[in-house]
């Protein structure tokens, strides 16, 4: 690995530059044939070889491997190339913020501008500026903005042939599988009897077919382990682009992750929901991923102090905890990678099982790319910007790859915003069922009447959006993926779900829960009550107990009817469900507290007897506002 990545590093340092990043990408040689598909072959019909050092002897594998990893970063810097270029000629009068003539004339520029997210020229435009701050003049190139990139330390076996490596899998156990290939035997070598074959058995992952045809893998070291990135080729169905019948609509949140659900396509060309839908939520896992993200800031900022302490100084007794500081970012970091992948696997996984699950042959999800963490508050910038949705639809589209299904980006626009049923712009508000928690998680239609979660009303207007939008589907040339790229007025007419009717039985309220009895008990005693005691004995009156008060108690607040549910005020938190006007406002059942243990918890007879003198005294434990008062028991008799 170290004399491939020496070698790699050497060619691109001689080759950094636009003339011949132009040459590699054009695709063609000096003479006008075409460059062949592998990059160590193309940059040996160009003419770029490179050498190993003075008296280290490699075979032609070894400089086909440095090759191949250094043409396939030149090919890749032309994308950059171009897009510098785009921005560096049309630099717009103020970077911070383009007029909408300079985002068209930036756009015009760029190869593919009109379908490229804004924050990626916003990021270039960034870059450009602090070059330009730092050195005072503006850069040519993006060769002039960027470095050559540093070199990965692993071995290419895709560019060898038979004499260098070999793979085949045992015959007996298909989980495993033998992996030969040339090694030297010292770090130096000086002839071709320091190389040696090497046997490396390789122990298959469960998600690797039996039959699959196994490609020789990338090898790289990880914390003293060697890692092998092994391809694999094994036959699946071929996605659509057109003729989908059901679609499952992806949306993305903040709280909720996900939010997704299966719709049909009927042959009258109305669009129907199956089922209420589902949702990934992962707070655990993305409040673990703030906290690795703060002390990651902290760590981060402990370090910058530690620099400016130490300086220039090379013997400064700060320089060993700077040093280990740097190991625990490193450390920190790896973590937050690895969450973010396990978190994005799982994701997709949850997603395509979804789609298999209601029989679907495509996933529509909206395309988020352009949009920008600001404005928002520093909590909510920080968190938008933190999501892996990258991750997530690339493997998305892995898993869903092996099942044939396609996976397509549609446009997000005013999928939240629209009702799914009449296109009307919804109403938002606080979710009946969580009347405490933070954001505006309800939708109500004032046309049509539907209401319902705005995340799920979000999934049914992706889905239909790609239904009946499904003809304008375009795959990428370069990976193959599919999008909707932009929205047809005439289309999105079409993109409406038809309710269906209810199977079940109505379960609304139309009467009196209970059943009326032949003889129902009057609500009023028909004998006359008697009159007002003056002292404190005697029976309770009829009617309600005498207050001073001469009106119902109000709500909480002004817009709130007597029956109204509310949020908790500040400074009491009630238990259970927070009631909304007068008494329930704050009122709720307290636990008695006794002070010594009744007698009653042995006999039935006496607590009877204390329900009685409840009853008769008019007093019941959810009426009290204060702590109930407790009744001290009567004596035993008999």
């Amino acid at each position: 690995m170290d004399l491939v990545s020496g070698m790699t590093s050497r060619l691109l340092a001689e080759h950094w530059n636009a003339t011949d990043v132009d040459i590699l990408a054009s695709g063609k040689d000096a003479g006008g044939r075409k460059l062949p598909p592998n990059a160590s072959m193309a940059l040996r019909r160009l003419g770029w070889a490179v050498t190993a050092p003075a008296s280290v002897k490699v075979n032609d594998r070894i400089v086909r491997m440095a090759q191949e990893q250094a043409g396939r970063a030149l090919r890749s810097t032309k994308w950059r190339v171009d897009l510098t270029a785009g921005v560096l000629a049309t630099w717009p009068a103020d970077p911070i913020r383009r007029t909408a003539q300079e985002w068209d004339a930036v756009r015009e520029a760029v190869p593919g501008g009109h379908h490229l997210p804004s924050s990626v020229i916003k990021s270039r435009t960034r870059q450009i500026t602090a070059f330009a701050r730092k050195h005072g003049r503006m850069p040519t190139d993006v060769f002039q903005l960027e470095a050559a990139p540093r070199v990965a330390r692993m071995l290419l076996l895709s560019a060898c042939d038979g004499q260098q490596a070999t793979i085949e899998r045992n015959e007996t156990d298909t989980g495993r599988a033998l992996l030969r290939l040339q090694l030297p035997t010292r770090p130096d070598p000086r002839s071709y009897r320091d190389w040696t074959w090497v046997a490396c058995p390789v122990a298959l992952p469960p998600t690797i077919p039996g039959r699959a045809v196994l490609h020789l893998p990338t090898l790289s070291v990880h914390q003293g382990t060697v890692r092998a990135n092994l391809a694999y080729t094994h036959a699946v169905p071929m996605p659509r682009r057109t003729g989908h019948m059901v679609a499952l609509g992806v949306d993305w949140g903040l709280n909720t992750l996900l939010s997704a659900g299966a719709a049909r396509l009927h042959d009258d060309r109305t669009i129907t929901v199956l089922g209420p839908g589902g949702m990934f939520r992962t707070a655990g896992v993305l409040a673990k991923q703030h906290r690795l993200r703060r002390l990651s800031e902290h760590l981060h900022a402990k370090a910058v102090h530690y620099r400016r302490l130490i300086g220039d100084s090379t013997s400064h007794p700060l320089t060993a905890r700077a040093r280990a500081l740097t190991d625990e970012i490193q450390h920190v970091s790896a973590r937050r990678s690895h969450l973010n992948n396990a978190l994005a696997q799982a994701a997709a996984r949850w997603t395509v099982d979804q789609a298999i699950a209601a029989g679907a042959s495509v996933i529509y999800v909206e395309d988020l790319r352009s949009l920008e963490a600001r404005g928002m508050g520093r909590t909510m910038n920080t968190r938008l910007s933190q999501q892996v949705r990258g991750q997530i639809t690339d493997w998305m589209r892995h898993l869903a790859a092996e099942v044939g299904v396609a996976v397509v980006t549609v446009p997000a626009r005013n999928t939240s915003r629209h009702c799914p049923q009449c296109l009307v712009p919804l109403r938002h508000r606080k979710a009946p069922d969580r009347p405490t928690a933070s954001g505006w998680k309800w939708a109500l239609c004032p046309s049509c009447g539907y209401q319902g979660d705005r995340d799920t009303g979000a999934w049914k207007r992706i889905a239909a959006r790609g239904l009946t939008h499904q003809a304008k589907t375009v795959a990428y040339r370069t990976g193959g993926t599919m999008a909707i790229r932009s929205v047809v007025d005439g289309l999105e007419a079409e993109a409406v779900i038809t309710p269906t009717a209810g199977t079940g039985r109505d379960r609304s309220k139309t009467g009196p829960t209970r059943q009326q009895t032949p003889r129902p008990t009057p609500r009023r005693r028909r004998t006359p009550s008697p009159a007002r005691p003056q002292g404190p004995a005697g029976k309770r009156p009829e009617g309600h107990a005498h207050t001073d008060r001469t009106r119902l108690p109000r709500a909480a607040h002004r817009h709130q009817d007597v029956t109204t549910t509310s949020r908790p005020t500040t400074g009491h938190r009630p238990r259970g469900a927070a009631l909304g006007a007068g008494f329930h406002l704050h009122a709720h059942a307290s636990p008695p507290r006794w002070e010594e243990p009744p007698p009653d918890m042995t006999t039935g007879r006496l607590a009877e007897d204390r329900s009685a003198d409840q009853r008769r005294l008019g007093t019941t434990l959810v009426g009290c506002v204060n702590k109930p008062k407790r009744i001290p028991p009567r004596p035993a008799t008999g």
